[in-house]
């Protein structure tokens, strides 16, 4: 075991050490050491000569048991950690989970969970999958995986044991409403598809919404043709692409996702190299015939990478506006590198710049992972430059750039005149916050679950026709089916009066009555109709996605301006 662990560790410090090899010239790899004896590496076999003897002392003469797996997992992640924060190392099962998410499918049961109070439940099945094909549904609280107790877990371990190979079975034992004893499925575990395209469909006659929030995988640019397809042909005139919360994923995938809106052969985005004489490699749209819809483009504080060079090149070529709040800052490029025993890790090896120069990526300086991905939640922005337009009553039009916050690069200039910076993200050009969640809101939310799960069992005294017996997959409620009326709401004061976990009051509850009627919608709506259903009961009524309705007469514009070489005004 000790064996495999040097082999493992040393071909990794070797990779590191051939990737670092050409700027050793300006950046050596140091340790510390005493003043008087203050020693630095100069060569790959300096490093492995102190680690080798640093395992045979380790190994020969350690007082305890040794974990060698769990040695070698901290000594890799050690070393990548004092990198940069997207440098990581992954275990095999970790391993296998990154490469099934770029496959765009994985093996498992086919189902959405989400963490309640008391523990995981089902929120959806997923059509044609095996938790779908036996009948899985909203509400059923995962009581068992094989056996072991999961009363106690997280969704993430939920996830974890459920996944496995394919044509394995799992069991699990779930508790349903309205059942007298728990009930036991055993499902064959088979392919389950993981889109990027979450949701499509006509947000208004005449505009289409796609939700590409699932990430970058090896389908997206299929699947937004195959949607944008659709919605051609239901009469969608503009389009608004929801990219909020997509961490990232493959960069030829966005480059060919940006080709379906920019003409062919404008630069969607350029990658330098980490040394001085790695000439940039410039990525252009392969669009043979575009789409010129206008489009309005939403992110958020979870768009990250390869969302953020689809919106980047938007922006910069002026294709469209950018709508919601400025977005994570990821502008590093990973390379996936396999290791023996089929573990893997993910090595920073450029930087990637928009069509006209900006670099995304925002400061990490600190060494801190935590102020990384926490910190620019709470940045203020600065104030605006004197001349700069102001935000709240003049048209994206005659808006030269968005307000540029701490960290900002140097002000570049785009199509169309705009003026925008990096170093912190994409800054969006009409800026509003998402629907806000306070610890009041996150009660009611609960409270609606809970109380939903009864009376999608039928278990609701006078509201039995809320009952779901079978889940309609692919279409959305009809006028009159679910609605949430006055005695919906009685019965839900009612469940609150009795339900002393949530800490609500009836008061309470009228007091924010418009959220309370949108989260029970929402929640009916899911255990009916799935998934997909439930989430576009939110789209109706989300502050930034009616924002950027308001927004595609400026896109439409804008666009025009930049094709015609006309300014601004």
């Amino acid at each position: 075991m000790s064996k495999r662990f040097a082999i493992i560790a040393c071909s990794v410090v070797l990779i590191a050490a051939l990737v670092g090899g050409t700027i050793g010239r300006s950046r050596r790899f140091r340790y510390s050491a005493p003043a008087s004896s203050a020693v630095s590496y100069t060569q790959a076999d300096d490093i492995e000569k102190d680690y080798n003897e640093a395992i045979e002392a380790i190994s020969g003469r350690y007082a305890g048991e040794i974990d060698y797996e769990k040695a070698t997992q901290a000594a890799i992640q050690g070393m990548l950690s004092t990198l940069d924060p997207h440098s990581m190392y992954f275990p095999y099962n970790e391993f296998r989970k990154l490469r099934e998410d770029q496959d765009s499918r994985f093996y498992g049961i086919g189902v959405t969970i989400v963490q309640h109070r008391d523990g995981v439940y089902i929120q959806s099945a997923v059509e044609g999958t095996p938790a779908g094909r036996l009948g899985l549904r909203y509400g059923d609280r995962i009581l068992e995986v094989d056996g072991k107790d999961a009363r106690d877990w997280t969704s993430e371990q939920v996830s974890k044991n459920v996944r496995g190979g394919r044509g394995e079975p799992v069991t699990l034992k779930v508790d349903r409403a309205g059942a007298e004893a728990a009930l036991s499925f055993t499902i064959i575990r088979d392919s389950v598809p993981l889109p990027s395209i979450r949701n499509a469909y006509m947000l208004r006659p005449g505009t289409g919404y796609v939700g590409l929030t699932g990430g970058f995988q090896s389908t997206s640019d299929e699947e937004l043709r195959e949607a944008i397809g659709k919605l051609r042909k239901d009469g969608m005139r503009q389009l608004v692409l929801d990219m909020r919360g997509n961490p990232g994923g493959l960069l030829n995938q966005a480059i060919d996702v940006a080709s379906e809106f920019l003409p062919r052969g404008q630069v969607v985005v350029s990658v330098r190299g980490r040394t001085e004489y790695s000439d940039p490699i410039v990525y252009k749209s392969s669009g043979s015939d575009p789409e010129d819809v206008p489009l309005v483009v939403l992110i958020n504080r979870g768009t990250a990478s390869a969302s953020e060079i689809v919106a980047g090149a938007i922006q910069d070529h002026g294709r469209g506006l950018i709508v919601g709040e400025t977005s994570f800052g990821k502008g590093l490029v990973q390379h996936v590198f396999q290791l023996p025993f089929n573990t893997g890790l993910t090595l920073t090896t450029a930087r990637y710049y928009t069509p006209y120069g900006r670099s995304l990526q925002r400061d990490y300086s600190s060494g801190s992972l935590y102020d990384y991905y926490t910190r620019h939640d709470e940045e203020p922005t600065k104030p605006q430059p004197a001349g700069s337009p102001s935000k709240s009553g003049d048209s994206p039009l005659a808006q030269a750039s968005p307000t540029p916050h701490p960290q900002s690069g140097p002000a570049v200039k785009t199509a169309a005149g705009r003026v925008f910076y990096g170093g912190g993200g994409i800054t969006p050009d009409i800026d509003i916050k998402a629907l806000t969640f306070s610890p009041q809101r996150n009660r009611i939310a609960e409270a609606a679950f809970q109380f939903t799960r009864q009376l999608a069992a039928g278990l609701v005294p006078g509201l039995e026709a809320y009952k779901v017996d079978k889940v309609q997959y692919g279409r959305n409620p009809k006028a009159g089916e679910y609605l949430i009326n006055d005695r919906v709401l009685e019965a839900f004061r009612n469940f609150v009066r009795t339900d002393t976990e949530s800490q609500l009051t009836t008061a309470r509850l009228d007091a924010d009555l418009d959220f309370v009627k949108l989260r029970l919608r929402e929640e009916i709506v899911t255990a009916g109709f799935s998934n997909d259903a439930g989430a576009r009961v939110l789209l109706d009524s989300d502050p930034q996605v009616l924002r950027a309705l308001e927004a595609l007469p400026d896109a439409k514009r804008l666009a025009e301006s930049v094709r015609t070489g006309t300014s601004q005004s």
